[in-house]
Parts: structure tokens; C-alpha cells; sequence
């Protein structure tokens, strides 16, 4: 089979559509929570998907109806997480532990007592975008287009909530309602991308693309356009690869993710050691 050939493929065609969408989400969000120290908050919300996934399992429901469960799930969840920083006296990474430890928890629980579906519940650990459905592809559309509409209203107080906090609230801008409208953005993505890497895998796919933009790029602009093109790259090339070797989409997408980071750092090493031989 020639490469293509395999695009000929309605399920190859619907696995690339979905991974682009979600590639993208995944790399404009990445670039606010690694420079706001808030990756962490992905692998948090990641966990409760899981939990959430085992629930939606147990209650019998697949495919995009399984989002019923998810969503609210753990939307909720990312709302604790911020009432536990703001009320609770606790840091952000003890919340998240919390809040994580709850759902995988409830996975475990739920794996244990509804036997039967373990296949099922390994294929959202571990993602299987080549197995998406027509209706998951218009579900990961639709919020899609919501996330990416509110982060494109929202994006200069985003970027100036990013820098200084403190200068943020003197400016009038509404810090509170934007943690909390971050943090559901991500829970919405993290639900979405639980399909393309599995939730293992999910705040890699925030992290690494993100973070290899910023070894390159100067600016926050360009940093969102160079991290959407690195998360394009591995998405869209893991796909491939995985289709034409027979591995794991999830796995490679993230492995080719992190030799992208070991480029850009590369570059970055060479780049500034040259302009000390200038100087």
C-alpha cells in the first residue's frame, strides 16, 4: 500500500480530521498553562477522565454518548480544583493530586465492580483515534469551534493575565473568571483528546508541543503559531506512521512530539551558542 492509498480510507480521513482539531486545541491551550506553571493541571483532569470514562462504561453508554458522562464530570472537576487553591488554603499541585487521586480512584473502583468492559476502558487509557465514530467527529467539531471562539475573545487578557497577575486585576481584568474559564477549556480539550493519545497520554499532548515552540520562538504570538504547527507535525505523523508500521497512534503521536521538543532545544543550544562566537 502506498501512503496514498491509505488516505483513500473514510476511517484514516475521519482519525486525521478529529487530530487536527484537537491538535490544535491542544497547542493554543499548551501555551498558556506552561508559561502560567499550569501544565500540571492537564494530567490532573486527565485522571478524572478516566474515572469518568469507567463511570460512563459502567452506566453502559459508548461512543459520543459517552461524552454525557465526561463532560460534566469533569468540568465540575476542574472547578474543584480551583475552589480547593481559592478556599482550602492548599497550592494548585496539592489540588490537583487531590482531585486526581479521586478519579483514578473511582476507575479502579468501577473497572473492579463492572467486569466485562476492560477492553473497552484500555482503549481510552491508551487511545485508538483510528477507531472514532462519525458522531465523535462532529461532537469534537462542535467544541472545536466553542473553545477556539472563547480563547479568540479572550486571548489579549489571556496573554495579560499570563505575564502579571497583579497588573491584570489593577487593569479591571476579571482574573477569577478567566482561571476558571481556562481551566473549563481544558477540561473540554482533555475530554476531547482522550480519544486521539488516551488519558495517559493527554498532558503530553498539551505539554510538548508548547514547550518546544518556546524553545524556538520570541514572542506569544509566534509562540501559538509554532506550537500549532509542532502539534499538526506529530498528530498528522503519528498517524501516519502508526497506520503504516502497525503501532499505537497514541505513542507514536507523543514520542514524535517529544523528538520535535529535542529539536527545537537543540536549536535553541546552537543558537545561542553562536552568538556568544559573535559577540
Amino acid at each position: 500500500m502506498t501512503i496514498f492509498e491509505m488516505f483513500s480510507y473514510s476511517f484514516i480521513q475521519r482519525a486525521l480530521l478529529a487530530g487536527t482539531l484537537i491538535g490544535v486545541l491542544c497547542a493554543v491551550l499548551g501555551v498558556f498553562l506552561v508559561l502560567r506553571r499550569l501544565s500540571l493541571i492537564g494530567d490532573g483532569l486527565a485522571h478524572i477522565t478516566f474515572g469518568s470514562v469507567a463511570l460512563a462504561l459502567f452506566a453502559g453508554l459508548q461512543g459520543a454518548a459517552m461524552l454525557l458522562v465526561s463532560l460534566p464530570v469533569v468540568l465540575l472537576a476542574s472547578l474543584g480544583i480551583l475552589k480547593l487553591t481559592g478556599k482550602a488554603r492548599l497550592g494548585g499541585d496539592a489540588a490537583i493530586g487531590i482531585v486526581s487521586s479521586v478519579g483514578v480512584s473511582l476507575g479502579v473502583l468501577l473497572a473492579v465492580l463492572g467486569r466485562g468492559y476492560g477492553v473497552d476502558l484500555f482503549s481510552y487509557l491508551f487511545g485508538s483515534i483510528l477507531a472514532i465514530s462519525q458522531a465523535e467527529l462532529l461532537v469534537a467539531g462542535g467544541l472545536f469551534v466553542t473553545v477556539l471562539a472563547l480563547l479568540w475573545l479572550y486571548y489579549n487578557d489571556l496573554v495579560a493575565l499570563t505575564f502579571n497577575e497583579e497588573l491584570a486585576v489593577v487593569s479591571g481584568i476579571r482574573v477569577r473568571f478567566l482561571n476558571g474559564l481556562l481551566a473549563a477549556l481544558t477540561a473540554l480539550t482533555v475530554v476531547l483528546a482522550m480519544k486521539l493519545v488516551g488519558v495517559m497520554l493527554i498532558s503530553a499532548l498539551l505539554i510538548l508541543p508548547a514547550s518546544a515552540a518556546l524553545q524556538v520562538a520570541r514572542g506569544v504570538r509566534m509562540t501559538v503559531i509554532l506550537s500549532v504547527l509542532f502539534s499538526l507535525l506529530s498528530v498528522v505523523g503519528g498517524i501516519v506512521l502508526s497506520f503504516l508500521l502497525n503501532l499505537p497512534s497514541g505513542a507514536t503521536i507523543i514520542l514524535l512530539a517529544f523528538v520535535i521538543f529535542c529539536a527545537g532545544y537543540l536549536f535553541r543550544q546552537v543558537s545561542a551558542a553562536g552568538r556568544q562566537e559573535n559577540r
